[in-house]
């Protein structure tokens, strides 16, 4: 914890230097803003901000994020230039990270611009993306012909520490490089099979940032390494393992509301599953995301499809009645939910699926118990020969 000043020191309170939420509060009323830190990264939005960088357009390409497009002019310039995402974060990173001019001089009584122009915008500005509070600028006594260089007093995880101009800059600094280097995408086909236990723990966890950290520079390679040799001659069980981390990533996608990127997430898993055995369960993952979406129509297909290719019934079923009330199709929700309860869904969780499902029969409920007492088969798989 940091102690008071040294005898002759005084701190100089930053409390109208720092510039904490500044980022969310540009984000404010900007209706695209979440939708373009989802693609850029947040933290390179910010960064781009705060080079005086203007992002005015993305051409998105989902099974290769690093190829999306970006627009952008720099500072007064309406001259457009366009990268793909990937070089843009690196020439950020780089502008960030470009050598500095020396801290402004301190004036005997230093107002805010010239306490900020000490400190630097720059770092006053990429403080709070990485959690630091700015409290005070620490000034020491003139000895003799020499004058020691301020300090600064800053907040780290509720600690505050002294630490000299060029130390917390080079802190910073290397936190932007940290960034750069997590979001760089691996080389072709660069797939570490042994992150996807870990990502699975994370998605039973609801750690869905987490799961995307892990596997999410993943589509892109498959995608280029399924229509080559190589990955047509891989053996089916890391073919299932593939398509199952897939299907993982497109659910976490969808649990964030990320719906396009889980649509395509999960069709590439389909694809490398066909042959492996795993496609049952990723056309029910694609049938569930349409599910939550309302886009009922459109869920029935992957679901049926998923029952065809023997996903588990208990999982499929209740999803497939959503679908079917959803569509005022009642005598299928029906058959869907008495399968259902054969698989050994509780009743509990049928419970509101029924109510649906026999307030939209109404009166004709009973007509059609007496003619058809029996639960339907007309859903069941084929029995294996």
């Amino acid at each position: 914890m940091a102690s008071a000043p040294p005898p002759g020191a005084v701190d100089l309170p930053l409390d109208l230097v720092r510039a904490d939420g500044w980022f969310e509060r540009v984000g404010e009323g900007i209706g695209s803003f979440r939708q373009l830190c989802d693609i850029v990264g947040e933290r390179f939005v910010a960064f781009s901000i705060i080079a005086g960088v203007r992002i005015r357009a993305l051409t998105v390409d989902r099974r290769s994020p690093d190829a999306t497009l970006v627009d952008f002019t720099v500072g007064d310039s309406q001259v457009e230039q366009r990268l793909p995402l990937g070089e843009f974060r690196r020439r950020l990173a780089s502008a960030l990270l470009s050598d500095d001019p020396e801290p402004e001089p301190l004036p005997p009584t230093p107002d805010v611009e010239s306490l900020q122009a000490h400190v630097g915008v720059r770092y006053v500005l990429l403080s709070p993306l990485f959690g630091y509070r700015l409290r005070a600028l620490r000034r020491h006594p003139r000895s003799g012909a020499n004058e020691r260089a301020p300090e600064l007093v800053v907040e780290i995880q509720g600690e505050a520490v002294v630490l000299e101009m060029e130390e917390y800059r080079e802190i910073l600094r290397e936190h932007v490089r940290a960034e750069l280097a997590r979001l760089r995408a691996p080389s072709p086909f660069a797939i570490d099979l042994a992150r996807v236990p870990e990502a699975d723990k994370a998605l039973r966890e609801g750690h869905y940032e987490r799961v995307i950290e892990l596997i999410g520079a993943w589509p892109g390679p498959l995608s280029l390494l399924l229509r080559t040799a190589e990955g047509q001659a891989l053996a089916p069980e890391a073919r299932a393992t593939l398509a199952r981390a897939l299907g993982t990533l497109g659910t976490a996608y969808a649990n964030q509301g990320r719906y396009e990127w889980a649509e395509e997430v999960l069709r590439l898993g389909i694809q490398w599953g066909q042959d492996a055995g795993a496609a049952g369960d990723l056309f029910r993952r694609l049938g569930e995301s349409f599910v939550v979406q309302s886009r009922h129509g459109e869920a029935i297909g992957p679901l049926m499809r998923a029952v065809s290719l023997g996903a588990a019934l208990k999982d499929v079923m209740p999803l497939l009645a959503r679908a079917f009330i959803g569509r005022r199709r009642f005598v299928a929700a029906l058959a869907c939910l008495e399968q259902a309860q054969e698989a050994g869904v509780p009743d509990v969780a049928l419970e509101q699926l029924w109510a649906d499902t026999e307030a939209g029969l109404g009166p004709a409920m009973k007509s059609f118990r007496d003619a058809v007492p029996a639960a339907l088969d007309t859903l069941r798989p084929p029995p294996e020969s």
